[in-house]
């Protein structure tokens, strides 16, 4: 499985490509809408094929290009069964997998930043969303966010992961682009062994955060997969 990270620098959310060799298929990991030229475009130069783009969770901060790249590549949109997200092909839930050419895409609920996160892990590597940034973690001071309920979310499914396990965040706002579940649980200042749940959630309500810049048009808009139009049946992977 080949892995490439790429980068929107407005909204500083990382996005993945991921494909299988052998058969070219790929899934795409939170797309952003403004760089749906750029994804096709390098989709077409690798020669794959885009089958699935997976949503982590419904964004706040940005405006997903899951729906522009199901016209133009028709690829299979992927969110979780609690996201409300009514536009998608495939609603997915903790304990599934995605088939992606001769390999496997597991998906691990991790909610708490809001009720419907989820990481995706394969080949040794989690893509994490918000659920666990490099040295920190997403917000949970607004839609459905609950901090007891992330710090559960990281403890009892990221960090029971090897070690040695990539962590690929959603975000990140100092240049860096890639850790590890050991790193993480050793040097997180929010998440790391040396915290307790009290110790978390205290952090997390003193935090006294501004409203993501693009949340009154970000999350309507990907409510309806980042487009306008009829919503498409949902069905269960």
């Amino acid at each position: 499985m080949q892995i490439r990270q790429l980068f929107d620098p407005e909204s500083s959310t990382f996005s993945y490509l991921v494909w299988d060799n052998s058969t070219r298929e790929a899934a795409l990991i939170d797309p952003v809408q403004s760089q749906v030229h750029r994804d096709i475009q390098l989709i077409r130069e690798l020669r794959l094929i885009l089958k699935y783009t997976l949503e982590t969770h419904v964004h706040a901060d940005h405006v997903t290009g899951s729906g522009v790249l199901r016209q133009k590549l028709n690829s299979i949109v992927v969110v979780h069964e609690d996201s409300q997200t009514k536009c998608a092909d495939v609603q997915i839930k903790g304990g599934d997998f995605i088939p992606l050419g001769t390999k496997r895409i597991n998906v691990i609920n991790t909610p708490g930043h809001t009720n419907s996160d989820i990481s995706y892990l394969v080949n040794g590597a989690v893509f994490t969303g918000d659920s666990l940034l490099i040295r920190g973690c997403g917000r949970t001071d607004f839609q459905s966010g609950n901090a007891s309920l992330l710090y559960q979310s990281v403890r009892q499914q990221l960090f029971t992961l090897p070690g040695d396990t990539l962590v690929y965040p959603g975000h990140d706002y100092k240049g860096r682009c890639c850790s590890t579940i050991a790193e993480e649980m050793a040097h997180n200042p929010r998440l790391g062994l040396d915290k307790s749940l009290d110790d978390f959630v205290d952090i997390m309500s003193n935090l006294k955060l501004a409203p993501p810049k693009h949340i009154h048009e970000a999350l309507p808009s990907n409510l309806r997969c980042g487009v306008s139009g009829k919503d498409t049946a949902i069905t269960r992977l």
